[in-house]
């Protein structure tokens, strides 16, 4: 015992020496080869002799460090050969631990021994199988050990084959089997994976272990077993270690060939526990576990089986307990797996056996895809592809709110990254090279966004043949639908809109890769389907934003010849597919027929694909006036509508000027070979004609000529026309066009103007906006020709009534904009000839004749209230005003519509004319007994409480009437027919006026004052009493027809209506009260001076004055208050003059209008004439005041325009004034 304890102490010893001055011990032990290998050989006797664990580990240490520090052949040699000996000459292994544990620490050092060992010890592998059949398992651990380091040498193992194949592989794998220690089962484990390293190796343990269960049935050798359940029963050890260890091996079997060698492990049922391993909290063992799994999911068998099926949930709780986990490689072979198991699981097995289950596994690839480690994402970004399948998803309910938040994760990830800028420097330099490689990857990450973005549309399209996946069945009917296909699908419009476009619109700025604009297409393609109801504006939104440009440029660059046949045809696809949406809901033309959209579908579809060049290509090619073949013409047809579409849009990748040459190059090509395009390729050629030509250009003569020609076989104009100001310019530039089609061709572009119509109709008379640009061309075009304005009179005429009364609307905009250009005997002659066709065809009828006749007579309404006041009527004009009697007295008070423009035209016709030319109208007028006898039944009807025509219309029957009467008075006219009116009705009109009708009052009162005037003794109007009558008082009969309190009722009623402060009602009130006076005056002067001095016309005078400062400035008050000086009223005006003429004289009379200053002469000349003055000053005053009148009233112009419509009605101011 004391002898070992000093040999342990020596030993010891001397290892420490070793270790802490190695090269000196060396040197010293190296002087004597001989003492070297004697001191070795002692070293290994005492190794075998000694049975003390200690100093056994001692020895094999002290052992191992000297032979590797020494380095020398000889004594590696001898200790090999004194291990060789030892296990020779033992008659059992009992004793071989210590020798075993030795070698296989050497070949550990020092690899190279292994190869020397099996040539020239190549007996010891029987001993080493000796070692491994005894029933000690720290001998067979040892030996397993020995066999691992001498298999790690590819040339032992190929030396060691056929030892392998003939005794070593069935004692191995029983030995692993009925191994209970550790050391002996990490030692088995370890050879496992030096031979599973070799292809031979793994098949000869595979086939062995297929024949042992093939066999298992059978009674077969005694200890054989395979290794499937070798690894297997391995692997449901509590043995953390031992666990991983087994699937590494697995894994290792599986590498060699998953086709080969999956069935036998899926046949031991490991895929179940390689699955329940993924809920432990070690990396290591969930990383091996996903290894395995990825490679056993090559095999069919796997999936239907259902392994996956069973793992499922456990694969997306590992997934997301993994992403807390800090280690992303774990997480991309996570996401690995999980993308394999959804890419390669079989259709009709459903993985996802409920919604919450799916739930779970959207919410851990949402979390996935946002993770900042690109490369994470990226694996994220395929498993999101596989997982958005229909039998993915086809788990009821679906859980579109779910889908949504999981595909817009998708695009925000990307969308972070492509907006994350990139720092570009000079050519070659390094950051630059890396800045190409970010695009790359960028490059990749897009295209795998795009491709899940594709298969969640094609998700959406799948289920729309699906009723049951429509929407959530267990929403509340009163829930918002939020989980349904449709808030889905414009999910996916909406995405695509706002994130999709643009990121790869960012993209394509730095690199334009085939692949990513495939794929980019076909999700727009699909988005046409999968939202039906928004495919024709999300196509013009496409079409605006250059995509028509984007596809045709794609198919140029990468599709001439063979090359890229996928992308020509997702290019071809997608523009058909736009072209036929853009077409079949046009903007800016008419739908075109199903015959028509079925031969152009067919046109494209065949035309498309065959398109590969560039726009000076393309143009070339529509330049062609060789003979053109059908087939190149069909590309031409193609180019053509792409062109048409893009430029309707907004979208001019070509030059203009050059197309303008093309088309019409193509035009004549047709013509030469007597063609006749399609009428939508004709419509796009004539439209694109007329946005390309230029404003001095000019089509040639044979091109106007084939236009002419082609649209003379159409059948239809609408079926060739397109809303635009340049092509309604093109057909009225060339007389050819606008003699034979410049009438359809307005009717159709009023048709198609609705906005601009509607807001100039909503513009004031005296506004003057700036126009729409539509209108704004149209009224270009009418006064550079204003032939054009007779084709809008006939268009008023025969056109339905919404066309006739946009033209209506736009007619008088022009004509109040541009009363330079004198339209109006050129309109009157042609409206002249119209009317007299009606009054021919329709006889005493002529209302029903046309609906548009109203429009057509609001517009000569307005032509003669433009005219020049003072003017002489022609003879056409007096053919105008007796056909228009005319037609009024066909009509009833209930045509207020033709009545109305017509009762405005006669009496413009009569106040904008010379004295002369009124009794002459007014003549012809009278002459009309059916307009007669219309005016006295409307007359009556101002009273009437049902059936009232509309007050406008009223209005215009008194002013006529009052317009008559004086002008028969003056020229002493033959009257044909009297005209009856109720002189009662007609105070009463006035002392109880209408609400809202100032006008009506207005006019009421101008024909009174006619009527006074004329001291009631008309030889047109006669003025009747209301029913029975009662003898009159002795001092009315001075007054006849009036009575003394019909008088003071009419003062007080017309006092009551200056009170409004109305202009024109004021206007017309202080004419009525002159008249008034003035009769009262020639019967009953000292009636009429009561009438004047009565005390209410002093607070009349008042309120009128108190209206604000010099509001004795306008001139109603003025002629009130000279009126009132007139008739002496001192009681009524006092200290009022002194005021006006101190108020005259410190204003600035220069800016007020003629009629104020004709009325302030009026009465400061009506003031002098009474001498009410005797202050001198304020006499000379006056004086200065009358010279300075004087000399402004003979100065002052009159009224810019005395004719006004208000409220549609034609009112002369000087008639109601004056």
């Amino acid at each position: 015992m004391l002898m070992l304890v000093r040999k342990k102490h020596v030993l010891s010893g001397f290892r420490d020496a070793l270790m802490k001055h190695a090269s000196l011990v060396v040197q010293l032990v190296a002087q004597d080869q001989r003492v070297c290998i004697h001191f070795i050989s002692m070293l290994f006797g005492l190794l075998c002799n000694v049975e003390d664990g200690s100093i056994t580990d001692l020895c094999i240490e002290v052992l191992i460090q000297l032979t590797t520090q020494l380095k020398l052949e000889q004594t590696i040699h001898c200790l090999l050969d004194e291990c060789h000996k030892e296990l020779c000459s033992m008659p059992s292994m009992r004793g071989s631990l210590a020798t075993l544990t030795l070698l296989g620490k050497l070949v550990d050092a020092v690899p190279a021994l292994a190869d020397k060992l099996v040539m020239k010890h190549g007996d010891l592998m029987e001993h080493l199988l000796r070692g491994l059949v005894y029933p000690n398992e720290g001998v067979q651990a040892s030996v397993c050990y020995l066999y691992g380091k001498l298999y790690s040498s590819p040339v032992a193992a190929e030396m060691l084959l056929g030892h392998f194949r003939e005794k070593l592989c069935p004692l191995f794998l029983s030995t692993m089997d009925g191994a209970q220690t550790k050391e002996l089962q990490i030692n088995c484990l370890g050879l496992l994976k030096q031979l599973l390293k070799y292809d031979l190796f793994v098949s000869m343990i595979m086939n062995k272990s297929a024949l042992v269960e093939n066999t298992e049935s059978v009674e077969g050798p005694p200890g054989e077993t395979a290794l499937p359940l070798v690894l297997k029963k391995l692997l449901l050890s509590r043995d953390e270690t031992l666990q991983v260890a087994s699937a590494q091996c697995i894994t290792a079997v599986l590498v060699h060939s998953p086709a080969k060698h999956a069935l036998a492990f899926i046949h031991a049922d490991i895929p179940e526990f390689l699955f329940e391993h993924l809920s432990s909290s070690s990396e290591v063992l969930i990383w091996s576990c996903y290894n395995c799994l990825i490679l056993l999911a090559e095999e069919p068998l796997f999936f239907s089986k259902c392994h996956t099926v069973y793992g499922i949930e456990s694969v997306v709780r590992s997934l997301q307990g993994s992403l807390r986990m800090n280690n992303t490689e774990l997480h991309k072979q996570g996401l690995l797996l999980f993308a394999e198991i959804l890419t390669r699981q079989p259709e009709e097995i459903k993985l996802f056996t409920s919604s919450a289950m799916c739930r779970d596994a959207g919410y851990a690839l949402r979390e996935a895809v946002s993770s900042p480690v690109l490369e994470v994402a990226a694996e994220a970004l395929k498993a999101i592809s596989a997982f958005l399948r229909k039998d993915h998803q086809s788990a009821l309910p679906v859980l579109y709110k779910e889908l949504k938040a999981l595909v817009k994760a998708m695009l925000s990830r990307c969308a972070d990254l492509s907006q994350t800028p990139l720092n570009w420097r000079p050519l070659g330099h390094a950051s630059n090279r890396n800045s190409e490689r970010a695009i790359l990857r960028r490059g990749k990450f897009l295209l795998s966004t795009l491709e899940g973005f594709r298969n969640a549309c094609r998700l959406a399209m799948e289920f729309q043949r699906e009723p049951s996946a429509q929407e959530n069945p267990f929403t509340a009917p009163s829930a918002e639908k939020e989980d349904t296909l449709e808030a889905f699908s414009e999910f996916l419009l909406s995405a695509c809109d706002s994130l999709c476009i643009p990121m790869v619109m960012r993209y394509s700025e730095q690199a334009t890769h085939p692949a990513v604009m495939e794929v980019f297409l076909s999700v727009l393609h699909s988005l046409f389907v999968i939202v039906p109801h928004m495919k024709e504006k999300f196509s013009k939104k496409l079409a605006a934003s250059s995509f028509i440009r984007l596809a045709l440029e794609l198919k140029a660059r990468f599709c001439s010849g063979l090359s890229h046949s996928a992308l020509n045809q997702v290019c071809s696809s997608f523009l058909y597919y736009m072209c036929i949406n853009l077409l079949s809901a046009p903007e800016k033309t008419g739908p075109p027929s199903q015959e028509e959209l079925s031969a152009v579908s067919e046109l494209l579809q065949h035309g498309l694909p065959q398109i590969s060049s560039r726009g000076p290509e393309s143009l070339a090619l529509l330049s062609d006036r060789q003979y053109v073949e059908e087939a190149a013409r069909q590309r031409q047809y193609c180019i053509l509508l792409l062109f048409y579409l893009a430029y309707i849009h907004e979208d001019r990748f070509v030059s203009k000027t050059k197309l303008f040459v093309a088309v019409q190059s193509f035009l004549l090509s047709l013509q030469d070979q007597g063609e006749h395009p399609p009428l939508v390729v004709f419509r796009a050629s004539i439209y694109l004609l007329a946005i390309c030509q230029d404003k001095d250009g000019a089509l040639d003569e044979a091109v106007v000529g084939a236009i002419r020609k082609f649209l003379e076989d159409t059948p239809d104009l609408h079926r060739v026309y397109t809303h635009h100001p340049l092509l309604l310019r093109l057909f009225l530039l060339y007389p050819e066009l606008m003699r034979r089609f410049g009438h359809r061709v307005l009717e159709l572009w009023f048709s198609w103007e609705e906005s601009s119509c509607e807001e100039l109709d909503g513009v004031p008379s005296a506004g003057q906006p700036t126009l729409p640009a539509s209108v704004a061309a149209l009224f270009h075009m009418l006064r550079s020709s204003p032939s054009i304005l007779l084709i809008l009179l006939d268009l008023i005429c025969s056109s339905p009534m919404d066309i006739a009364r946009k033209v209506l609307i736009v007619l008088k905009t022009f004509l109040r904009r541009n009363e330079d250009v004198q339209v109006g005997g050129l309109i009157r002659g042609h409206f002249l000839m119209i009317l007299q066709h009606l009054l021919v065809e329709h006889g005493s009828s002529p209302s029903g004749a046309s609906g548009n006749l109203p429009l057509l007579l609001s517009l000569l309404s307005l032509v003669q209230l433009r005219n020049e006041s003072e003017q002489e009527l022609d003879s056409m004009a007096m053919k105008l005003l007796h056909q228009v009697s005319k037609l009024c007295g066909t009509c009833s008070p209930a045509d207020s519509d033709i009545l109305q423009p017509s009762f405005n035209f006669l009496y413009c016709s009569l106040h904008q004319t010379t004295l002369g030319s009124q009794r002459r109208a007014a003549a012809v007028l009278l002459s009309s007994t059916a307009l007669i006898e219309l005016l006295e039944k409307m007359l009556a009807l101002t009273w009437a409480e049902e059936g009232s025509p509309r007050t406008g219309l009223l209005c215009s029957a008194w002013l006529l009437t009052a317009s008559f009467s004086a002008q028969q008075h003056q020229g002493s006219l033959q009257v044909h027919q009297t005209l009856s009116v109720e002189l009662d009705q007609v105070l009463k009109a006035l002392s109880i006026p209408k609400k809202k009708a100032a006008l009506l009052s207005a006019a009421i009162l101008r024909f009174l004052r006619t009527a006074l005037q004329q001291n009631f003794s008309s030889a047109l109007v006669a003025l009747l009493p209301s029913g029975a009558q009662s003898l009159p008082a002795p001092e009315d009969t001075v007054l006849s027809p009036l009575g003394t309190s019909q008088v003071l009722s009419l003062v007080i009623g017309l006092q009551n209506l200056l009170v409004q402060k109305d202009p024109l009602l004021s206007h017309a009130c202080v004419g009525c009260l002159e008249a008034l006076l003035d009769y009262l005056h020639a019967r009953s002067p000292d009636f009429a001076l009561h009438v004047a001095c009565q005390p209410w016309n002093r607070f009349l005078m008042f309120t009128l004055l108190e209206a604000g400062e010099n509001s004795f400035l306008k001139p109603e008050i003025l002629r009130l208050m000279t009126l009132f000086v007139r008739f002496r009223s001192s009681s009524i005006l006092s200290q009022e003059v002194g005021h006006v003429l101190q108020g005259a004289a410190s204003t600035d009379l220069s800016t007020f209008p003629a009629s104020t200053l004709q009325a302030l002469h009026g009465f400061f000349l009506q003031v002098q004439s009474m001498g009410l003055l005797t202050d001198h000053s304020m006499a000379q005053t006056l004086q200065a005041s009358l010279e300075s009148l004087s000399l402004r009233a003979s100065l002052a112009q009159p009224p810019l325009q005395d004719m006004l419509c208000l409220g549609g009605v034609s009112v002369s101011l000087s008639h109601i004034r004056d």
